[in-house]
């Protein structure tokens, strides 16, 4: 079988990739837009490389590409900055032309990741049968590309297996330096005594990226469930607490300086995703 990973020099392109290749009988296929940064991979021998920019017209991509039989498409540009104009007029408008692209030319089975922050500013438990209700660029690029994705698939003449994963919070090494896992890690190698941040009482779901990307491959694999699931654990616990246990579990003191940034405007205090779906792929 030949999987198809774009995206593949991303954070969590590189850790799908790896668990992949664990895999028997599968034939990796990677594509980012930057050569260079995928010749440092260390698993760069193992895959079958093929540059691609999204935002360059490509003829007969499905080809160039391998002609896979599952495309995993994790490709996105210019985050964490959530709130650029850019997601919505350049990034929807080069995934929507790459995707249909892909699927005209007999791409059959594809699963996108989307956003836990595409339900909103709700909260408690959120689950895939929920009404979205996206408020900021990069969470409606993602909505509004889900729709177009499930209004092809209901055009006469297309078929193919379609699945959504939103992804909700994540860890793990190699995170953009902006995230709160690479700023404790750095806090700690500097040997810092406090660390700057909100009042910590948000309540999230946490994995490690490579549970996550566990969870993105046997999404993309199967064929018993399809359509949006959510990638989560499922149990909620407070940003302070997530910090501390991460703190204890690496034996250092750090004193957290708590209220000294305020609470995001974009997300809502509590809320974590419903895994019953995705216990179905399991």
């Amino acid at each position: 079988m030949k999987v198809l990973v774009s995206g593949a020099t991303g954070f969590i392109g590189q850790y799908v990739i790896k668990n992949l290749l664990l895999r028997p009988n599968i034939e990796v296929i990677a594509t980012a837009r930057s050569l260079s940064k995928a010749n440092n991979l260390e698993f760069y021998d193992k895959v079958d490389f093929v540059k691609i920019d999204l935002s360059l017209p490509c003829q007969d991509v499905f080809r160039k590409l391998g002609q896979p039989d599952v495309m995993i498409h994790l490709a996105w540009d210019g985050l964490p900055n959530y709130g650029s104009i850019f997601h919505i007029n350049k990034n929807l408008v080069n995934n929507i032309l790459f995707i249909n692209a892909m699927i005209e030319s007999g791409l059959k089975d594809l699963t996108v990741t989307g956003t836990c922050l595409e339900y909103g500013m709700v909260e408690g438990e959120l689950s895939e049968s929920m009404i979205t209700d996206p408020v900021n660029p990069y969470s409606i690029a993602k909505d509004s590309l889900r729709k177009f994705i499930q209004a092809l698939s209901l055009t006469p003449g297309h078929s193919f297996s379609f699945k959504w994963l939103r992804l909700f919070y994540m860890y793990g090494e190699g995170q953009s330096d902006n995230s709160l896992f690479s700023q404790i890690n750095a806090a700690i190698l500097r040997k810092d005594h406090e660390f700057n941040m909100s009042r910590g009482e948000q309540q999230r779901d946490f994995q490690h990226v490579t549970t996550v990307a566990n969870q993105i491959v046997e999404c993309s694999l199967q064929k018993k469930v399809d359509g949006v699931i959510n990638c989560c654990k499922g149990e909620p616990i407070t940003v302070k607490e997530f910090i501390e246990d991460y703190l204890r579990e690496n034996h250092y003191k750090l004193k957290l300086k708590l209220g000294f940034y305020p609470y995001s405007i974009f997300e809502s205090m509590a809320f974590w995703g419903d895994n019953t779906k995705l216990r179905g792929v399991f």
